[in-house]
């Protein structure tokens, strides 16, 4: 369900002219390279603020509605003032992600959106595609930070790439995964020596089950979240995502 935002912070009222893109569910659109989405905003949208824009790309298979019916983002993302693309599977290859890399842009030139504020989420190949946008030399700067679950990239495969500039980055991943087993931890490990976080420190343990590495430099807290599901599971933390995302720049 589409929730409404309390617009307090005025200052980021008029960033816009009035852009077309309707309050509440907007529903199937497509990309100009084909990819089908599908977007909701606050319910009582104001089209000259500069949202955060969600992008939740879905599992192999799964199509918009699908993956929003698996993530069920909506309520605690639109309630905190962020816009959500919901967009369906393609197969993957490196063509794939480099169209779904330019679909924010094409949210942006309908809903008022902050460049600055861009994020990305997703299950399975959602979560393989967020991650690879902040890795590809093709796409880096396309988000600004990142929460990748059941993500198919292994700590050896992580290895291959360069690492980017400290990166809000919130790695999920289920313990009874045999996809992708022990992946998600290999991964959060990665991150942490790129984001520059301390060796030394041992994480820090969060209420909800999650960790949070310790003394990592500016703009890249890293957090490691492994549940007890298996590679289909989506995992129960909706709003520790938005909140994570929220860290990394208010909506």
């Amino acid at each position: 369900m589409v929730a409404s935002f309390s617009y307090a912070p005025a200052a980021r009222r008029g960033y816009c002219d009035n852009k077309p893109g309707a309050a509440g569910a907007t529903n199937g659109l497509s990309s100009r390279d084909g990819f089908h989405y599908n977007v909701r905003a606050p319910a009582n949208l104001d089209p000259t603020y500069a949202h955060s824009l969600l992008m939740v790309y879905a599992p192999a298979g799964h199509s918009a509605e699908q993956n929003e019916s698996l993530t069920r983002l909506t309520t605690d993302a639109t309630r905190r003032g962020f816009i959500v693309a919901y967009v369906g599977s393609r197969p993957l290859s490196q063509q794939t992600v480099l169209g779904l890399a330019r679909v924010p842009k094409e949210v942006a030139s309908s809903w008022c959106v902050d460049p600055n504020r861009v994020y990305a989420t997703g299950h399975s190949d959602g979560g393989t595609v967020s991650t690879a946008l902040a890795l590809l030399k093709e796409t880096k700067g396309t988000v600004s930070a990142i929460a990748p679950s059941a993500a198919g990239f292994s700590g050896k495969d992580l290895e291959g790439f360069q690492c980017p500039e400290p990166l809000p980055v919130m790695v999920m991943h289920g313990k009874r995964d045999m996809h992708f087993p022990g992946w998600g931890k290999q991964a959060a490990f990665w991150w942490a020596r790129c984001n520059a976080c301390d060796p030394a420190k041992p994480p820090l343990p969060q209420d909800d089950g999650c960790v949070t590495f310790a003394g990592c430099a500016p703009g890249g807290r890293t957090d490691y979240c492994e549940g007890a599901g298996a590679h289909e599971d989506w995992p129960p933390l909706r709003s520790r995502i938005i909140q994570f995302l929220q860290s990394a720049g208010s909506p």
